[in-house]
C-alpha cells in the first residue's frame, strides 16, 4: 500500500457537532435493568435511586451529550403512563418487540433523573405504533408544561415541580419495518406524522422534531422528507453493519452510511426547494453500530462480544460522521450498555469492550471543525478494497465513482482543527489485516506542525482479540513520537494523531 494524506487547515467542512457522540437506551435485554438501573445490586454498585454508579462513570468518560429513549422497537407498544407514579402501582405488561415482560419500574422520571446525573440531554421517541396523538401530547405536557393542567400536575404530584424541558422528540421508530408494531407505508406515515408534528408544536413550539427515516438511500426517505420537511428539524437514519464473519466486510460496511448521508443530503435539498424552505434540516443518525443478529440475536438480548475488528469498524463509522459534519448533527450509538454496547456489566462490575476506546478517543479529541481531507493512492489495485460489502451495492458504486471510493480504501481517515485552532487531529484506521503502511501526511501550503506528534493508538496483535472481565487486551495506548513527515501505521490499527500548529 502507498497512500498519502493531504490536509489543508484552511479548508473547512463544518463544525463537528458534539451530539454525534450520543447514546441510546432501550428496554431491551439488559440495557436498562441490570445495566443502567440495578436497585437490587448486592455489591454496592447502585446509588440510593438504583442507578449503577460504575456505568454512569464509564459513560461520563465518553462525554455523552444526548441519550435516546425508550426505543427502538420497544416504543411501538409502550404506554408511557405505565412508567410513572408509585412503583408499587405500576402495571406489568407484555412487551411485543422482544417478546418479554416489562415491569415499568424504570420510566420517564427515572430516565430524566439519570440523564441529569450523566449530564446528557434526554431525547424521547414517541409511540406511533399502538400510541395515539393524545398519548403523545400528554407525554409532552407531562415533560415540558408549566401550566396548571392535568399531566403537568401529574408530574408535580409525582414529585417533580419544574418542567423537564425535553428538547428532542422523534416521530416514531422504524415505522417502515415489517417487525414493527403499527407498520405503515411512507405516505400514510407522512400524513400522520405531519399532524402529530403540527399539534406538538402548538403545545410546545420550542421542541425539535425528528422524522422517521430509513437508511438514507431508500425511497421511504424521499417520500417522508417531501411531506415532513416543513415541520421537522432532523431526519433520522438507521443502519447497522454486519461482519458475516469476514473482517473486510466488517470494516468496509460504514461506506453504506456515507453513501446514505450523501443521498439524504440531496433529498433534503430537493424537499427544501420543492417546499420553498430556508430552514436547516439535518440528519439524526440515531441508531448505528456493528451488529450481527445471528451472532447476537435481539430476542436473546443482543449482547455482542466485540473484537478488534469491530473496534476498527466503529472507528470507520465515526470517521464517516466527522467527514459528513455538514449534514449529520446527532448520532446515537445503539446501545449504551450491554445491548450491542461498548460496556458490559455483571453484578460485581463492568468491562469496556474494544469498541469503547475508539468511541472515547473521538468524543474527546475529534471536536472542533472538520477539515477537508484526501487520501491519495498511487496503486489503486493495492490500496482500494473491491470485495463484497453489506449492503452489496456499495462496492459497485465505490469501485467506479467518487466520493464513495474514498470510503473503501484500506486507509480510512478524518481530520479536525481543534476548537482553539492550535492543533490538527487526524483519526487514522488501517483496515488491512496484514499490511502495515508508512503514511506521508502533507499539510496545506500555509501550515506547519511541530517536531513531535502525540499518538493515541488502539491495536492488538490479533484481530480476534477481545476484552472481558478477566482483563483488556484492546485499549488506548498513548505516546509521543518524533515527526518527520510520515506515520508508520501498524496493520489492523486505529490511532488519533495530534499535531501542534506552529
Amino acid at each position: 500500500m502507498s497512500p498519502t494524506i493531504h490536509i489543508d487547515p484552511a479548508r473547512h467542512v463544518a463544525p463537528v457537532d458534539p451530539r454525534i457522540y450520543s447514546g441510546f437506551t432501550e428496554h431491551m435485554g439488559r440495557c436498562i435493568y441490570s445495566g443502567i438501573y440495578d436497585p437490587d445490586n448486592a455489591h454496592g454498585l447502585a446509588d440510593a435511586n438504583g442507578y449503577r454508579t460504575d456505568v454512569l462513570q464509564a459513560l461520563k468518560d465518553l462525554n455523552v451529550p444526548v441519550v435516546r429513549y425508550p426505543g427502538g422497537n420497544f416504543v411501538s407498544s409502550y404506554r408511557w403512563q405505565d412508567g410513572v407514579g408509585p412503583k408499587e402501582l405500576r402495571p406489568r405488561r407484555p412487551e411485543l418487540a422482544w417478546l418479554t415482560e416489562e415491569s415499568n419500574q424504570f420510566g420517564t422520571d427515572e430516565f430524566i433523573a439519570w440523564c441529569r446525573l450523566l449530564g446528557a440531554e434526554p431525547y424521547i421517541c414517541l409511540n406511533m405504533g399502538t400510541g395515539t396523538l393524545e398519548d403523545a401530547l400528554a407525554w409532552l405536557e407531562y415533560c415540558n408544561s408549566s401550566a396548571n393542567t392535568h399531566y403537568a400536575n401529574m408530574r408535580r404530584k409525582n414529585g417533580h415541580e419544574a418542567p423537564y424541558g425535553v428538547k428532542y422528540w422523534a416521530l416514531g421508530n422504524e415505522i417502515w419495518g415489517p417487525w414493527q408494531v403499527g407498520q405503515m407505508d411512507a405516505v400514510d406515515y407522512s400524513k400522520q406524522a405531519y399532524q402529530w408534528a403540527k399539534a406538538m408544536r402548538l403545545l410546545d413550539p420550542t421542541i425539535q422534531l425528528v422524522s422517521c427515516g430509513e437508511t438514507g438511500f431508500a425511497d421511504w426517505d424521499r417520500v417522508t422528507l417531501k411531506t415532513l420537511a416543513p415541520v421537522v428539524d432532523f431526519h433520522s437514519i438507521h443502519l447497522y453493519t454486519v461482519s458475516e464473519g469476514n473482517h473486510d466486510v466488517n470494516v468496509m460496511g460504514p461506506a453504506a452510511a456515507e453513501k446514505g448521508l450523501e443521498i439524504t443530503k440531496a433529498l433534503i435539498e430537493l424537499a427544501k426547494i420543492e417546499g420553498n424552505l430556508t430552514k436547516d434540516i439535518t440528519v439524526c443518525f440515531d441508531e448505528w453500530n456493528v451488529w450481527d443478529p445471528v451472532r447476537a440475536p435481539g430476542e436473546k438480548g443482543a449482547e455482542e462480544h466485540y473484537d478488534l475488528s469491530d473496534a476498527l469498524a466503529v472507528a470507520s463509522w465515526l470517521n464517516v460522521f466527522v467527514r459528513k459534519a455538514d449534514i449529520v448533527k446527532i448520532a446515537c450509538i445503539a446501545q449504551s450498555v450491554n445491548v450491542i454496547s461498548p460496556i458490559i456489566t455483571s453484578p460485581t462490575g463492568l468491562f469496556k469492550q474494544t469498541t469503547y476506546y475508539p468511541l472515547q478517543l473521538f468524543a474527546i479529541l475529534m471536536q472542533g471543525t472538520a477539515l477537508s481531507l484526501h487520501v491519495g493512492v498511487s496503486t489503486p489495485e493495492d490500496d482500494t478494497y473491491t470485495g463484497p460489502t453489506v449492503p452489496p451495492f456499495v462496492a459497485r458504486l465505490s469501485v467506479h465513482t467518487e466520493p464513495a471510493a474514498r470510503a473503501t480504501k484500506w486507509l480510512d481517515a478524518s481530520a479536525v482543527l481543534s476548537p482553539d485552532k492550535t492543533q490538527i487531529r487526524v483519526a487514522l484506521v488501517n483496515r488491512h489485516k496484514t499490511a502495515p503502511v508508512s503514511v506521508p501526511i502533507h499539510f496545506g501550503p500555509n501550515a506547519a506542525v511541530g517536531a513531535e506528534v502525540e499518538v493515541y493508538e488502539v491495536w492488538s496483535g490479533e484481530l480476534e482479540d477481545r476484552n472481558g472481565f478477566e482483563g483488556e487486551k484492546v485499549k488506548t495506548v498513548r505516546r509521543t513520537d518524533g515527526w518527520q513527515g510520515a506515520y508508520e501505521c501498524k496493520e489492523h490499527s486505529f490511532q488519533v494523531l495530534v499535531f501542534t500548529l506552529v
